[in-house]
This record gives C-alpha cells, sequence and structure tokens, in this order.
C-alpha cells in the first residue's frame, strides 16, 4: 500500500482523518489503538496493517487471513465531542457497515450486504459469503473501530470453506488503495451527518439505510444468545437502539441487542 499517496489523499485540515499509518505487521490494531486512546490520541486517527498476527472479532474471535490480502485497519472515534449521548454510540458499527457496503459496492462493483450486527457478506456462485467484519471497543470516552475485509484471497487461502472474497465475488477491482479510501471517506460522510443530528439514527438517515442493505431482513434467523438461550423467528426491523426485532411464535415481537445470528431460509413477501 501506498502510504503516502493515501495520508495525501485523506488528511486534509477541517476532514475527520488526523492520522495516518501504515505498518507491515501488528498483533491487531484494534488493540494498539485502544492503547493509543487512552493515552490520548486524537479523533481520526487511522491504523492499517499489511497483516495481522492476533486479529480479533466479536467474542475474541481469531481473524486470520494471508498479509496484504485484504483490508486490516482501525480507526478512532471520539463521538463525545460532537454531542453524542453515549446510549447511541452501539451504532457505530452498524455505521461503519453501511458506509463501508456502499463503498465498496461502488468501488469493487460487487452487491456487497449487511448481515446483523456486524458482517459483511458478497455472493460467489449462488451463495452468499462473510467477507468482512466490524468489531467496535470502548475505550474510556472514544470508540475504536475495526475492520477486516477479505480482497483478493482464493479459494485456497479462505480460513474456512464458507467465507468469501472480492476478488471471489468477481469484483472489478481489487486494488486495495482506492478500496480503503473510498471507505475511509464514505465512512467520514456518514460519521458526520450522525453528528450532526447528535447520533440520531432515523433523521441522520442511518436507520433507514441500514434496513434497506440488510440482508438479514425479511429472514427467518435464530438468534444464539448470551447464557446459551435461542431464539428462532422472523427478522422484522432494525429499531432505534439497534436492536435486531424479530417475530417469534405467537406474533410476540422480541429485541435482539447481542448475539450471533443464523440465517435460516428467506420468508416470502407479500406484493
Amino acid at each position: 500500500m501506498n502510504a503516502t499517496a493515501l495520508r495525501r489523499g485523506l488528511v486534509r485540515p477541517g476532514g475527520l482523518w488526523t492520522e495516518f499509518e501504515v505498518v507491515q505487521a501488528t498483533g491487531s490494531t484494534n488493540t494498539d489503538l485502544v492503547t493509543r486512546a487512552r493515552a490520548g490520541a486524537p479523533e481520526g486517527a487511522v491504523l492499517v496493517a499489511e497483516e495481522q498476527t492476533a486479529g480479533r472479532g466479536r467474542l475474541d474471535r481469531a481473524w486470520t487471513a494471508p498479509a496484504r490480502s485484504g483490508l486490516f485497519f482501525s480507526i478512532l472515534l471520539r463521538p463525545a465531542d460532537a454531542g453524542v449521548p453515549t446510549e447511541r454510540w452501539g451504532w457505530l458499527p452498524l455505521l461503519a457497515g453501511v458506509a463501508s457496503a456502499g463503498a465498496l459496492s461502488r468501488t469493487a462493483g460487487v452487491d456487497t450486504a449487511l448481515k446483523w450486527p456486524n458482517d459483511l457478506l458478497v455472493t460467489v456462485a449462488g451463495e452468499e459469503r462473510k467477507f468482512g467484519g466490524i468489531l467496535a471497543e470502548r475505550a474510556g470516552d472514544a470508540v475504536v473501530i475495526g475492520m477486516g475485509l477479505n480482497v483478493s484471497l482464493r479459494a485456497d487461502e479462505l480460513p474456512v470453506p464458507t467465507a468469501g472474497s472480492l476478488a471471489l465475488a468477481d469484483a472489478i477491482s481489487t486494488d486495495r488503495d482506492p478500496l480503503l479510501r473510498a471507505v475511509l471517506r464514505s465512512i467520514a460522510e456518514w460519521y458526520g451527518e450522525w453528528c450532526r443530528f447528535e447520533g440520531d439514527p432515523g433523521a441522520s438517515g442511518l436507520q433507514e439505510s441500514y434496513a434497506a442493505g440488510c440482508a438479514t431482513l425479511g429472514r427467518q434467523v435464530r438468534a444464539e444468545l448470551p447464557g446459551g438461550r435461542e431464539r428462532v423467528g422472523e427478522a422484522v426491523a432494525v429499531d432505534g437502539d439497534g436492536r435486531l426485532v424479530l417475530a417469534t411464535e405467537g406474533g410476540v415481537q422480541e429485541p435482539v441487542s447481542a448475539g450471533d445470528i443464523v440465517h435460516l431460509r428467506s420468508v416470502p413477501r407479500e406484493e
């Protein structure tokens, strides 16, 4: 990656991005940036790694990929400085998903969908495949958002057979520099609008855009909840708190704030 050109294109006076660094390898960009956030690093710091040796997903799951095969980066945000109340910070990983999906669809020419709460999907050989994940971590009055996106991985390089990549989805471009630039610019635009409305997901258009791009809605799903509990139902909405609303048996609508979602089948919609 051309760090100098990326820095010149992204770090500008008055813009969100204030620092931009590319390292050849690190354990986890999120771990590194959380440490810097607690030491007072400014909002808008971006840390990119060509390779992560201890990349993490939700629930401390490992995220592995060959060096220079994807985009592995973290960003530091301080929404309190913009007057966003903490109860709305849970929308930040959903915001990153909306921004990234839109940017990658435009730049790579691949239809990109969202799986609640933090996965990005592409279609490979007619099947939905996860090719990206988002991890948000609180660090005092800051939030660090990490992303891992499989870009050029071949089938024999995938961490699991059900994973995907932009290359396997027949992307028109797998040049990581313009892809990263597009994603970061899109995040900056969405974050600016979200902050302008003090994190209100409705007024900022975030809630509507997330629902429009979310492949989970309209599906029969199984929610695997903390404590070994499960719920099965149709995913019918994402509410104002970013929770997935399930319509379960008996017509009960139940919001899910945390858990793993398994897509079971599509639900035919009435015309």
